[in-house]
């Protein structure tokens, strides 16, 4: 696909009321914070990363973190993207799959009340869950067991669910179904809805490499990825990553932490750096950033502004164990992001 050709596209889209529709693995966080690093080398977890685990290994680790300031949370990075995109007020909805268990009713319970459509499919089977190990730099580790989340097939993807929607956002987590994930990004794209997605650990995205870059190329409008993950899909750092996958779709956002984002479309290339900010936990930092960003598409801003909404999403989430902040905070974040809304296009 062309830049010119699908310009025009996104622009009609992002010219109509937006609402968003999300799909991913729905998944209730277990939040643990660690003392030290010790932990995740008993278990040979590598920092940072997300590893699919068994229930075996999860019950491991239930066991490993007892005595520990624990907590739990709705997950799944696609899912905190439209819960934080709900919370601002944008019109969404989110396709996942859960058990018809304890679990599975607090992450149906936590989306619907945070004003997101479900499309959630339920099943006598347990709930997904992921065991978010937090070091004392805030940066999170997952094992991640899948439980049911990872039963959702393409033969439930449904063209009526689309129907309300004119934007698509998944997560590369999904990759444990490659035939999912052309199946739903196909019937958005055949319906005139946008594709965003944001790319999965760094270790995820190097076992799906040449799947995702031929996903990009394809089917995708938006693409996000932190640097590790851009390093992993392109083989080169931020500033160069960025450039190469705007070549692939039409915008390209590679966050590079505490330096801000590289953002591109078409030749139009910029750096937006960020307050520096002490995270206590790191969890959904991405997916924020990315709910930030989208609402400000929604508006029809510039990507500097967009940028800066990503930021302050992301900043807030930061701050807090897992990804629930309290209402106050939400009135802040919506304020302030009013007061970006509002400033003259760069």
């Amino acid at each position: 696909m062309t830049f010119s050709q699908n310009a025009i596209s996104l622009r009609e889209i992002f010219r109509k009321k937006m609402k968003i529709l999300g799909m991913g693995n729905a998944l209730v966080d277990v939040l643990a914070t660690l003392k030290n690093d010790n932990l995740l080398k008993e278990l040979n977890l590598p920092k940072g990363s997300m590893q699919l685990i068994d229930a075996g290994m999860r019950n491991t680790i239930f066991e490993k973190i007892k005595g520990l300031d624990t907590g739990i949370a709705s997950g799944g990075s696609a899912g905190n993207t439209i819960l934080a995109l709900a919370k601002m007020g944008q019109q969404s909805g989110f396709i996942g799959k859960v058990g018809d268990d304890d679990y599975g009713r607090f992450y149906m319970d936590a989306i619907q009340s945070a004003g997101v459509k479900s499309h959630l499919i339920t099943k006598q089977a347990p709930s997904g869950t992921a065991m978010t190990l937090i070091s004392p730099d805030g940066e999170r580790t997952f094992g991640t067991y899948l439980g049911v989340a990872a039963e959702l097939t393409a033969e439930e993807i449904q063209a009526e669910t689309f129907r309300p929607y004119n934007y698509f956002y998944i997560e590369g987590y999904l990759v444990q179904n490659y035939h999912l994930i052309e199946t739903a990004v196909s019937v958005a794209k055949s319906m005139g809805i946008g594709v965003a997605i944001d790319l999965a650990s760094y270790n995820i995205v190097e076992e799906n490499r040449e799947f995702l870059m031929k996903l990009i190329d394809q089917y995708v409008d938006i693409v996000f990825a932190n640097e590790e993950e851009a390093k992993a899909l392109t083989g080169t750092d931020a500033e160069k990553a960025v450039r190469i996958l705007a070549a692939q779709t039409q915008i390209a956002v590679v966050k590079v932490g505490a330096e801000g984002s590289w953002i591109m479309q078409g030749e139009n290339l910029i750096h937006v750096p960020v307050a520096k900010i002490q995270p206590v936990d790191a969890t959904a930092a991405g997916d924020f950033y990315a709910a930030g960003f989208l609402y400000g598409m929604a508006n029809q801003v510039s990507l500097e502004q967009c940028a800066r909404l990503g930021s302050l999403l992301a900043g807030n989430v930061i701050q807090v164990i897992g990804t629930k902040l309290p209402e106050e905070s939400w009135s802040q974040i919506r304020l302030k992001a009013g007061e970006i809304l509002n400033e003259s296009a760069q």
